[in-house]
């Protein structure tokens, strides 16, 4: 055997012993979610049996319809859907234009304000709940899904600016001056060229802003009080805590696998986009 096959032999050996390695990591991370859907699929009872018993005997897929009609789950989702969609949209859009801002147009002070605005993420969010919460009480937006929507017309967050200012710089500036020299203005490059061309990050960012305001508890818990206001983690709650006096794990379970489904096809559906837009956002250096 000579040295290049050796060596090759070798390679194969380090590569199954990594393969293994991460699928049982990876096994050890999905039994929770295994566990939620074997519970929600059993008869009242065996919840919690010892030894647990992960494939359900019998079958019932009756939990989920008796899940998802104890409460007002289509009101949930419908409150759910409309700030996932208006506040991703908005991000989106408002992030991209200042990361657009920030990658290919020159003005003064441009490196302080991208400063500043990355500086930002170092706040926790609770610090400025409270001033938040009172701006919006003044404005009498508590107990409206204004609250979760607006603030992501005004920029979308530092990480998003950020992660598309990184992915516009991998962008040659040739299309720009190429543009300009036709006549197109900065909005023209931006909607017809730069965006088109930026399909990774994009998708990116819808995957991030729909996971995050689809589960959403802490906004939510703060600005919605009425039942007919709620959104699908405050539903679960709500179901948790009516529960008190029984033992309906499976149904809770049955609820929180559901809505967990939208999420799921969501990413695996924009993966790839989701992988390389995040990989390339990285590779920006001038």
């Amino acid at each position: 055997m000579n040295m290049k096959e050796n060596r090759k032999i070798k390679e194969i050996i380090w590569k199954t012993i990594a393969y293994i390695v991460i699928t049982g990591f990876g096994a050890l991370l999905i039994i929770p979610f295994f566990w939620a859907v074997s519970t929600s699929l059993k008869p009242a009872g065996q919840e919690f049996t010892y030894p647990p018993k992960w494939i359900p005997e019998p079958f019932v897929w009756e939990n989920y319809r008796t899940a998802l009609t104890l409460l007002p789950f289509a009101t949930f989702l419908k409150n759910t859907l409309i700030i996932t969609v208006l506040a991703t949209v908005g991000s989106v859009l408002t992030a991209s234009l200042a990361g657009y801002a920030f990658a290919r147009l020159q003005f003064p002070g441009k490196n302080l304000l991208f400063m500043l605005c990355l500086s930002t993420m170092m706040l926790p969010y609770v610090v400025t709940l409270v001033p938040t919460f009172i701006l919006f009480r003044w404005l009498g937006w508590v107990d409206t899904l204004y609250p979760l929507i607006v603030p992501s017309w005004f920029g979308g967050g530092a990480f998003f600016i950020f992660l598309c200012r990184q992915f516009f710089m991998t962008l040659p500036l040739d299309y720009d001056d190429a543009a300009k020299i036709d006549g197109a203005n900065e909005w023209y490059i931006y909607s017809r060229i730069i965006m088109p061309l930026s399909q990774p990050v994009v998708i990116t960012m819808l995957i991030f802003n729909f996971v995050n305001h689809w589960n959403d508890f802490m906004g939510p818990l703060v600005y919605l009080h009425s039942m007919e206001k709620r959104t699908i983690a405050i539903g679960l709650r709500t179901f948790l805590t009516s529960m008190t006096e029984r033992s309906d794990w499976n149904y809770l379970m049955a609820a929180s696998v559901a809505t967990t489904i939208p999420i799921l096809v969501a990413f695996f559906v924009a993966q790839k986009y989701f992988i390389r837009g995040v990989v390339m956002s990285g590779l920006a250096g001038r």
